[in-house]
């Protein structure tokens, strides 16, 4: 957490907007066929034959969306591309090309910049995706990043949310709750740093919660699974807000009621004793924490043997009838209406 206050520094104002976004960009090479113009002309030109295509558009904000206090520029671009190629991937598509702009105060000098587009250049390179376009301008109030994602899909395979049909099963990726009591050991270590600057924290026995939270991973390699197990998704969206509030946009969408059953949710040993080291019920955490993003997603009940066993996958609940609303199961067997208390931008 202590940085180094001899780096040599190089201004922005040397290059100049369209220097900097050559220089910044020069390195990206084009891997998608379906990319015919990147970065370089007005506009990218892409060719997805006859496919479908798919596009989304998140905005990060500092001191909103991330913290610059403990979040590593290189691990904040691989972030900021990981939140957009996973809304790609809740649609059951394949993410091919993205777009990113920044605004940056003057506080930020070229070899900033270069850190951040290193971890775009890491999460690129692993994604199989091409950077295509973007822009840069300056900012008054820090850092702000947007990133769209493009992606194609045959169009019977594309999930929506609004899919699901009554006694579907209830399936998630991965265990949830990490991102966010990741983000409380960071949070705590940043306040232990203000009263003691020399102090370094011991963030060994956090590893994977923490890592959870400054560089997730968009399950690109669920939705392979599902193709090869030969699984379709009746509805699927992404964790990104916390599984309460997606689970309501499925049971909305599909205009459908679903029961969550509180002892099928997947924790990681790990995130259970920082839960309980932080006095905070797991169950809430993984209901309301957010920015797991894990693939929550429906199936017809036939699919279940092909998914039955499977180390990736948790069946955690079940659709119901028209309208019958969201519950939670609890351990008790009490049934208690799910709330959204995840995460809301505007509070």
């Amino acid at each position: 957490m202590l940085e180094d206050k001899e780096q040599e520094r190089t201004s922005l104002e040397k290059l100049g907007e369209f220097g900097l976004i050559e220089h910044l960009t020069k390195d990206f090479k084009i891997e998608q066929k379906s990319t015919l113009k990147g970065i370089g002309d007005d506009a990218a030109v892409l060719d997805f034959e006859n496919k479908k295509t798919v596009i989304s558009t998140d905005l990060l904000i500092e001191g909103v969306h991330f913290d610059l206090a403990y979040m590593p520029l290189k691990h904040l671009g691989y972030k900021s591309i990981m939140v957009n190629l996973s809304d790609i991937y809740a649609m059951n598509a394949t993410a091919t090309q993205v777009t990113i702009s920044i605004a940056v105060s003057n506080r930020f000098p070229l070899e900033a910049l270069e850190e951040f587009y290193a971890g775009v250049a890491t999460a690129c390179k692993a994604y199989n995706v091409d950077l295509v376009g973007g822009d840069t301008t300056s900012s008054k109030t820090g850092l702000m990043i947007s990133v769209t994602a493009i992606g194609i899909a045959n169009e019977e395979d594309i999930a929506y949310r609004s899919g699901a049909q009554p006694n579907d099963l209830l399936v998630i990726s991965g265990d949830l709750g990490a991102a966010y009591i990741g983000l409380q050991v960071l949070e705590r270590e940043k306040e232990v740093f203000k009263v003691n600057p020399n102090s370094q924290p011991d963030l060994e026995p956090y590893s994977y919660i923490v890592e959870r939270q400054l560089k997730p991973e968009a399950r690109k390699d669920i939705t392979e699974l599902l193709k090869k197990l030969d699984v379709h998704p009746t509805s699927m969206i992404d964790i990104s807000d916390g599984l309460s509030s997606e689970i309501l946009h499925l049971s909305k969408s599909s205009g459908l009621g679903i029961d969550l059953y509180e002892d099928k949710i997947p924790l990681d040993p790990t995130v259970i004793s920082a839960c309980e080291e932080f006095k905070i019920d797991s169950t809430l955490v993984a209901l309301s924490g957010g920015e797991d993003y894990e693939l929550l997603f429906t199936i017809d009940q036939k699919e279940f043997s092909k998914i039955k066993g499977n180390p990736n996958l948790t069946v955690i609940g079940h659709t119901t009838g028209k309208d019958e609303g969201a519950f939670l199961i609890s351990r008790s067997n009490t049934k208690i209406p799910l709330t959204a208390q995840g995460w809301n931008s505007f509070e």
